[in-house]
């Protein structure tokens, strides 16, 4: 086999069948509370412009679906997304050829949720899309690569989360500064 076909199977083209083009393209818009809605409208604005992504990799605007019930909605846990388990129903269902969104990995918050989102995609034939490049969860190299960014975001959401709070080795309250004047004299 040579170099280029290797590099041939890796493009978003030869990744797209038309048995993927013959189901929906679902873009899947959420951000993980009111506040960011407000204060992240370029975010929101990126997700909903994945649609003309869809577009452009083959999907016609008429299959394309937006699924936008999160946006507000923490992902801590899968059940409280309706969205989510509309997009999980519509891939098990086989009626998705691909699901987009930005930062795929943030679908799932867990990395138990987004290795099961992975397993179902793989087990109904649908790839996974963003901004970045088209994915096939069914191919071993696509795979190994989202379960990596699945685990890179779990660790990293897990950092932000814990600096949000008055951790004082992050962010030292006065009331530290002080106990800590009254250590020294």
């Amino acid at each position: 086999m040579s170099l280029a076909r290797y590099r041939r199977q890796g493009q978003p083209q030869q990744k797209i069948r038309p048995e993927h083009l013959d189901r929906a393209a679902m873009v899947y818009v959420r951000q993980s509370s009111r506040q960011q809605v407000l204060e992240h409208s370029e975010s929101t604005r990126l997700q909903y412009a994945l649609v003309e992504r869809a577009v452009a990799l083959g999907w016609a605007r008429s299959q394309v679906v937006v699924i936008d019930d999160d946006l507000g909605v923490s992902a801590a846990t899968a059940d409280s997304r309706k969205g989510f388990a509309r997009l999980v129903t519509e891939v098990t269902m086989g009626r998705v050829g691909v699901v987009l969104g930005i930062e795929m990995s943030r679908l799932a918050r867990t990395g138990r949720d987004w290795h099961q989102l992975l397993e179902l995609c793989s087990l109904s034939g649908v790839l996974l899309a963003g901004p970045d490049g088209v994915y096939d969860p069914g191919s071993y190299n696509d795979r190994l690569l989202l379960g990596l960014k699945g685990t890179i975001s779990e660790a990293l959401s897990g950092i932000r989360h814990n600096a949000s709070y008055a951790d004082f080795s992050v962010m030292p309250t006065r009331r530290r500064e002080y106990s800590a004047a009254s250590d020294d004299g």
